[in-house]
């Protein structure tokens, strides 16, 4: 998952400040998440799971209002201007599957800022990570219908 976030940078680092910052945001969260994830062995106090749970959540949260309140809103707003409608109907089939993944990401978030139980912590983390990559191809396709088919339009 972090290759293809890498890759994702790779592709569309430079096309503009808003996207770049997002998908920074997004390393970061993989990051947070991979660490985390390596840290639910019933060896791990939860001392140290904790702080780190925490910190994802927040950047989670930050991430997903990110992309439904600017990255989305300035993706469709490009393919209007560019009068491609092909894109559109496509961004809005996207937009449908990542509206999906968001009440699953903000389930997780509310559930483990309201508990200090973190039995179920390792099983809901691996679904976390399904629905994650689910959300980022959905996301980086939006990026490439809507953005990067007009890069050499764009000033």
């Amino acid at each position: 998952m972090l290759e293809n976030c890498e890759s994702a940078r790779e592709r569309w680092g430079g096309v503009s400040d808003i996207i770049d910052r997002w998908l920074q945001e997004r390393q970061d969260m993989l990051v947070l998440y991979c660490n985390l994830s390596h840290t639910t062995d019933a060896d791990s106090p939860d001392s140290e799971r904790g702080p780190k749970l925490q910190r994802l959540c927040q950047i989670i949260v930050d991430y997903v209002s990110a992309g439904h309140f600017e990255v989305y809103d300035q993706l469709m707003r490009e393919g209007r201007e560019f009068k491609n409608d092909d894109a559109l109907r496509e961004a809005g089939k996207l937009y449908s599957s990542i509206d999906k993944t968001t009440e699953f990401i903000l389930d997780f978030n509310d559930k483990y800022q309201e508990t200090d139980d973190l039995s179920s912590l390792a099983k809901d983390l691996s679904e976390l990570g399904e629905v994650m990559e689910t959300r980022f191809e959905a996301e980086d396709r939006m990026i490439a219908v809507l953005h990067v088919a007009h890069k050499g339009l764009v000033t």
